[in-house]
């Protein structure tokens, strides 16, 4: 059992090695990248890759791990208790399972996405060490332990909004998805658009990176928004020649609001553009 992309996504050979590294070592696969790299739909490929169900935690900056492992609603059992509901006598019956619960105790090993865990507070990884190092946590309310059945694949992805504790890191096995080369994107372009023109393809290339190179943009275009890009040129059938003319007095790419995402970037390159033209005066 190995993990070696899908049809659908472009896996490089040194990111298909760190998964199945941690899949060997049986430890979480932390993936760190820039924004749209594709770090949340590695583990959705991941499941469909090997035949697995994925379960999805998505971490908001409210999120506690305690939330991951179960939750008790305890204002309910009281008031099913003034009520007179037998319900209210079996404690279980108002504990909610959270995702690392499912996964634990799924029928087959499952694929278990804990999403962008640098949003949530800073102690937020520290409370996860002993569960995910034993696989095991204890429900004090009921005093069972629910222990996996079945060790799950765990992918962690961050966007590197805060640093992760160190006793955290040492029980992950870390990658970092690099930007993709131009060869690369041109595979991810063709998974996405099997059969576009080539031609069109490296035109649409040339902008996307040389937009990424301006230095001081705020937010660097990624791949994701590449492909959006691209769907906005084949949808509105725009003309090669736009894109091929390459009119450097004219910094701003067609539809560009699907590669920049704030005005400070669109006035960048409006300048660029602006002090180009007085230059060539």
């Amino acid at each position: 059992m190995s993990f070696t992309g899908t049809e659908t996504y472009v896996a490089t050979d040194d990111l298909q090695l760190a998964v199945n590294a941690a899949i060997t070592l049986q430890r979480p696969l932390l993936v760190k990248g820039e924004p749209g790299t594709g770090k949340t739909l590695l583990a959705e490929e991941v499941a469909k890759s090997l035949g697995k169900p994925l379960i999805q935690w998505h971490i908001k900056s409210t999120t506690k791990a305690q939330q991951g492992l179960y939750e008790y609603d305890a204002v309910s059992r009281l008031r099913d208790s003034q009520l007179g509901r037998d319900s209210a006598k079996d404690i279980s019956n108002y504990i909610k399972k959270g995702k690392l619960w499912e996964a634990f105790t799924a029928d087959e090993q499952v694929v278990l996405l804990i999403d962008e865990i640098d949003k949530a507070d800073i102690e937020f990884p520290n409370d996860l060490l002993v569960e995910l190092d034993k696989m095991e946590f204890f429900v004090y309310e009921t005093g069972a332990t629910i222990k996996a059945i079945t060790r799950p694949i765990v992918i962690i992805s961050s966007n590197n909004e805060k640093e992760l504790p160190d006793a955290f890191l040492r029980r992950c096995f870390f990658h970092y998805i690099n930007f993709p080369d131009r060869a690369t994107m041109q595979k991810i372009v063709e998974v996405h658009y099997p059969g576009i023109k080539q031609q069109l393809v490296q035109d649409a290339l040339n902008i996307f990176f040389d937009v990424r190179k301006v230095p001081g943009l705020k937010k660097k275009p990624s791949t994701s928004e590449l492909v959006d890009w691209l769907k906005l040129i084949l949808a509105d059938d725009i003309p090669e020649e736009v894109l091929t003319s390459r009119d450097t007095t004219k910094a701003i790419p067609p539809l560009y609001g699907a590669l920049l995402k704030n005005e400070q970037d669109v006035q960048l390159l409006e300048r660029l553009a602006f002090m180009h033209r007085r230059e060539q005066k």
